[in-house]
């Protein structure tokens, strides 16, 4: 009888999800994708009878752009033949949204598997602390939260900047931006692992000065020193990844990562046991576990590269052309920290309820159960983000956009599922963790709001991804400020302690913070986007991210091979409007732009 009542809830549960699945499909796939922006009749296309194709053929659109003595013919109509969705307005096609799915996650499951494998590396270390004795665990514990808040939450965000860059490069087969753009990376962050050093050999006196415990805060410090070398391999490591997945190369990341990890577990055993070296082992063999992952990595992409890995520019021209790529990295890592950090504040926080040491455990549990789920939606944001990037680069703004809407539809089913789970097993999941039954039934009091957390948050980090996708990072770290601190922070203080609501408020904040950044960055994806227009805008930065370079090639722009050139003149055939704005790196400013589309001549024709 129990088992029939039991089935019931699962259907009652189930029931509703699937529905609600089938509605945001139809909502944020197929409606999305019937009505794609009109702004490509902002061209304001003339031809003699009003439209493309109704003169003759495909009724080529030509372009007189003067320039000196020059004038290159710019095809309209080949940018129909490029992207010809994009102009149809048409529904998208079952067959269309099931490719996009398969190209989505043969991207996005092995990114998923790896983050599983960073998440299993992580608990190794934590449970040889805690083998180690209470205060190893409690100082571990101390270190590893204080470098994540001022060391890899910076590295990861500031290498999030390179999303963009590297997905539409790699669109637009520009392979020397492609490169040049992952060792402006890493210079960039070989610099900032600077003042991060610098933090991390001061740990003692910073919590000794916010009052610390002293033997805790001696361990911690031990453990932050032997950890420092980890910032020289993040340097690599975490370009190299982004690198790799704009490429849509994720399987070899996944099984670099189980290689690596496979070894971490002898090496904590060698180090901790066997050579007695304590916290310092601990510290020591996450460490050389992801120096033999960046190592792996960077073999790879130098063995199996599909083209040649070489310096594509001088250390000039690397060193000069940051400032483009900082101007989406801090964005990218403001936005990342801000949502990184909160948990963090949370946890503080706990600390001042009236039972902290059980509030504390019960956070602990609950954000190690979140950093778990978020493994999935982490990966497709990261996988959208390069799929966005890839088609824009590529000038496919109807592919770009087809693959954000699936990616959206997928993170609502994962948010879903996610609830259904949190709230069938939160009287035993508790029980995974610890044996005490009022932090069990803490936790079970919780496990529900979680799991509304992550119905907002699974889709504001996907919607997150396609934002850098299209070189909009800035937008994402607004909306994560104003949803996390001026949203999230006064409803959990306000409720855990104004109005006396404890442990619950602060999760309850959460919820305010996650629903307001889903809602902002929904908003911003699917009003504020104009995918054509983000087109033109990709290969604009491709321009910005090369001109400083140097090299003659690099005044052609981006994608602007000798090969598009005949006596100086772009071959027409290649020149839609897109790529003529790839092509800007000749210097043309917009005030010398004159769009002529009275003109109606052959492909090859002359004016």
């Amino acid at each position: 009888m129990v088992r029939g009542w039991r089935h019931l809830i699962v259907v009652a549960v189930l029931t509703p999800v699937v529905h609600e699945t089938m509605t945001i499909i139809n909502i944020f796939i197929l409606l999305p994708l019937s009505s794609v922006s009109d702004d490509v009749n902002s061209f304001d296309m003339k031809t003699g009878d009003g439209g493309i194709g109704e003169s003759g053929g495909k009724g080529v659109l030509m372009v007189a752009i003067e320039v000196g003595l020059l004038i290159f013919p710019v095809s309209l109509a080949s940018m129909v033949d490029k992207d010809p969705d994009f102009y149809s307005h048409k529904l998208a096609s079952p067959s269309q949204v099931v490719e996009e799915l398969k190209e989505l996650w043969s991207m996005a499951l092995p990114i998923t598997a790896m983050n599983c494998l960073v998440f299993v590396r992580a608990m190794v270390s934590v449970l040889f602390l805690g083998r180690l004795g209470s205060l190893e665990l409690a100082g571990g514990a101390l270190s590893i939260g204080f470098t994540n808040i001022t060391g890899y939450s910076v590295l990861v965000g500031l290498a999030s900047g390179l999303e963009p860059v590297c997905s539409q490069a790699y669109g637009s087969k520009n392979w020397d931006l492609l490169t040049l753009s992952l060792h402006r990376m890493i210079f960039i962050l070989l610099i900032a692992i600077i003042p991060i050093s610098l933090l991390w050999v001061n740990l003692e006196t910073i919590m000794l000065f916010m009052g610390q415990d002293k033997e805790i805060t001696s361990t911690a410090a031990t453990y932050c020193m032997c950890s420092l070398p980890d910032l020289l391999t993040n340097a690599f490591l975490q370009p190299l990844r982004v690198y790799l997945r704009s490429q849509g190369v994720t399987r070899p990341m996944m099984w670099c990562s189980l290689v690596a990890v496979l070894f971490h577990v002898p090496l904590n055993f060698v180090l901790v046991v066997v050579m007695g070296m304590g916290v310092k082992g601990v510290a020591v063999a996450s460490v050389l576990t992801n120096l033999h992952m960046a190592v792996l990595m960077a073999g790879y992409v130098h063995l199996y590269s599909r083209w040649e890995w070489k310096w594509a520019a001088g250390i000039g021209g690397v060193c000069g052309g940051v400032g483009p790529l900082l101007r989406l990295a801090v964005p990218s890592c403001i936005g990342i920290c801000l949502e990184w950090w909160w948990y963090e504040i949370v946890t503080v926080l706990a600390g001042y309820l009236p039972n902290p040491r059980l509030a504390v455990a019960a956070t602990g549990i609950l954000i190690q159960t979140c950093s778990l789920m978020y493994t999935v939606p982490m990966a497709l944001a990261g996988c959208v983000s390069a799929r966005v990037g890839n088609e824009l680069g590529a000038g496919k703004p109807y592919k770009a956009k087809l693959a954000a809407m699936v990616a959206l539809g997928c993170a609502f089913v994962i948010g879903f599922i996610n609830v259904a789970w949190t709230v069938i097993f939160r009287g035993r999941w508790g029980a995974l963790f610890t044996k005490d039954e009022t932090l069990k039934a803490l936790v079970a009091s919780v496990m529900p709001i979680m799991g509304l957390c992550e119905l907002g948050n699974c889709p504001q980090t996907t919607g997150c991804g396609i934002l850098r996708g299209t070189a909009r990072p800035a937008v994402g770290a607004r909306i994560n400020l104003g949803s996390f601190y001026f949203v999230g922070t006064p409803v959990a203080v306000g409720l855990a302690f104004a109005l006396g609501v404890g442990f619950s408020g602060l999760w309850l904040g959460l919820l305010s913070a996650q629903a307001a950044c889903a809602v902002s960055v929904l908003y911003a994806v699917l009003a504020r986007t104009d995918w054509e227009g983000e087109a033109l805008k990709a290969s604009k930065l491709g321009v910005e991210m090369r001109e400083k370079s140097g090299g003659d090639e690099e005044r052609k722009g981006f994608l602007a091979n000798e090969n598009d050139f005949i006596d100086g003149v772009f071959v027409a055939e290649k020149c839609t409007p897109i790529y003529f704005r790839q092509c800007a790196g000749l210097g043309v400013s917009d005030a010398q732009l004159e769009y002529a589309y009275d003109i109606d001549i052959g492909v090859n024709g002359s004016t």
